[in-house]
């Protein structure tokens, strides 16, 4: 079971945890992006929200693969190519959050980047996870 660390006096953050304690075999999920995997050429949605929802499924179908469940997933790095299309979609990514992870909230961090690697890419997530 993952343990929460909340510094006594902090505020309370919104859609992450400042820490999480951890015991068991650890998983490093490979940077994802919102393409379909399935696929022989890239196939990308065309919004940001919808390209976060598919690299979070993607994320999440590694750890599945693991064994392992979302609430797991214990770090994450999102990596964004445009932090305003990143505010301006925070309602769906909100929604696209709940529906891979619920309430559960890794300790993360978001990166702004000049670009990734696929051209169409707007989105990258890497996660850690504890099974």
């Amino acid at each position: 079971m993952n343990e929460i660390i909340q510094p006594e006096g902090w505020a309370k953050p919104r859609g992450y945890a400042n820490g999480v304690v951890a015991e068991g075999r650890v998983l490093f999920v490979a940077g994802q992006i919102g393409w379909d995997p399935t696929s022989e050429t890239p196939k990308f949605p065309a919004t940001f929200a919808g390209q976060f929802d598919q690299a979070l499924a993607n994320v999440v179908a590694v750890v599945r693969a693991a064994g392992g469940r979302p609430e797991q997933v214990t770090r994450m790095t999102v990596y964004v190519t445009d932090k305003r299309e990143y505010l301006g979609s925070l309602k769906e990514v909100g929604a696209a959050w709940r529906k891979h992870f619920g309430r559960h909230y890794p300790a993360m961090a978001l990166v702004v980047v000049a670009a990734l690697l696929e051209d169409q890419a707007k989105v990258e997530i890497e996660a850690t996870a504890v099974l």
